[in-house]
């Protein structure tokens, strides 16, 4: 065999080894991260991947009133009141759904439509089961009158699928009329927009408060000896070493009508009378500032740690002012940190629960609270998923926007 046929042999031979060698590599390395993605699955995209399919999944009429929800189907649209073999399949479901003691999760889920659905079906249910023969449709109005009017039927045909948009519509404060059009709510039963409002501001108004404060301490931190530094940091750690419902309870104490604020100010004749701190916007914004505070400045200290000073000071040296200096040449560095921060803070304040219904008032609680509300009151998990779902999708809304600005910022800065 001639020497160039054995040198691309062992050519050949060499990339091969080569390629198992990667291929070891990558499989070690996948092997290494195969905990954290498990994890990340388990407890996040699992998650959020059920809320999202709870969110439109609507099976409780649909599965238990099987017959009249089939009728219906073949059914044309509108506010109409069906004929007598509607009403007999309704009464056949309905005494298989006492059988079965899932009656009331029909009319809770018809209750959610309308007030009142809830009482008329359970009374309904009660005694329909003692008929034995019908015509069915007399013994209905007999029962209950509402079993006539067109409103009823809308409803149950609009829940009458496995899936439904409905929630999401109650979510923006719209609904359906009896003809099946997408119509906004009545006045009275708008409320979630202003709350989505109400959550985005609280958190951008946290957001800011946070990141005017932790600036210039982080810069402060930053330029610091490094010892006292590291003692200043630990000063700025402390309050994670204590449980957020203490933290929230302290400023109750603080911030109430005989609290230590009030008590210092009229001690010292700034005020005549108690000033109105908590159970209110102020005690709420001051409140999650607090809290979240370090949030803000970790990012910015790590970021600024590592900004060599002789940037600036050459800066100076070729004849540029204080801020000229520190704009065009300490900022633009700076932005990666204030980005984090943003962001890190933006998000956390958003999902806020305890905080505001400990230090705020009816009119001051967030979205949270009317998810958590919906979980564990009045068991609506398909409006709180639709809520939850609308409150992840902003976020990512106003994440791209911000990753957007932040790059447009970057490059016109730069």
């Amino acid at each position: 065999m001639s020497a160039p046929t054995l040198a691309l042999d062992e050519k050949a031979l060499l990339k091969s080894k080569l390629r198992k060698a990667e291929s070891k590599q990558r499989i070690r390395a996948y092997a290494l991260i195969l905990p954290l993605f498990v994890f990340t699955l388990l407890t996040f995209l699992v998650p959020i991947g059920l809320m999202l399919f709870n969110s439109v999944h609507d099976p409780v009429v649909h599965d238990t009133l099987a017959r009249t929800s089939a009728l219906l189907d073949a059914a044309p649209d509108g506010p109409i009141v069906p004929d007598e073999l509607v009403f007999k399949a309704l009464a056949a479901d309905i005494k298989q759904a006492v059988k079965e003691q899932t009656a009331s999760k029909v009319g809770s889920r018809l209750n959610y439509e309308a007030s009142g659905l809830r009482t008329m079906f359970m009374k309904t249910a009660r005694h329909i089961s003692q008929v034995e023969n019908g015509p069915w449709k007399p013994v209905f109005l007999e029962i209950d009158e509402g079993w006539g009017k067109p409103k009823v039927w809308s409803v149950l045909r609009q829940t009458r699928g496995q899936y439904t948009g409905n929630f999401y519509l109650h979510a923006v404060d719209m609904t359906r009329n009896d003809q099946g059009d997408v119509v906004r709510a009545a006045p009275d039963d708008r409320l979630y927009l202003d709350v989505f409002a109400r959550t985005m501001w609280v958190s951008l108004l946290v957001t800011l408060l946070s990141l005017a404060i932790a600036y210039p301490l982080s810069y402060w931190l930053a330029h610091l000896p490094p010892k006292v530094s590291n003692l200043m940091m630990v000063l700025v750690l402390l309050p994670f070493w204590t449980s957020l419902l203490v933290r929230t309870t302290a400023w109750v104490v603080l911030l109430q009508k005989e609290g230590v604020v009030n008590s210092i100010l009229m001690a010292l004749g700034w005020i005549d009378n108690p000033l109105n701190l908590i159970f209110n916007r102020l005690g709420v914004v001051i409140a999650m500032t607090h809290i979240l505070l370090p949030f803000m400045i970790l990012p910015l200290y790590s970021v600024m740690r590592q900004i060599p000073p002789s940037y600036v000071r050459a800066a100076r040296s070729l004849g540029a002012g204080p801020f000229t200096a520190f704009w065009r040449v300490y900022f633009p560095q700076s932005l990666p940190g204030i980005s984090a921060g943003v962001l890190l803070v933006f998000i956390l304040a958003i999902g806020y629960y305890i905080t505001p219904a400990l230090v705020g008032g009816a009119g001051d609680q967030m979205m949270s609270y009317f998810i958590a509300d919906h979980l564990t009151r009045s068991l609506n998990w398909g409006l709180a998923s639709a809520l939850g779902g609308l409150l992840l999708v902003s976020v990512l809304v106003l994440y791209a926007l911000y990753e957007r600005f932040v790059g447009i910022a970057n490059v016109r800065l730069g």
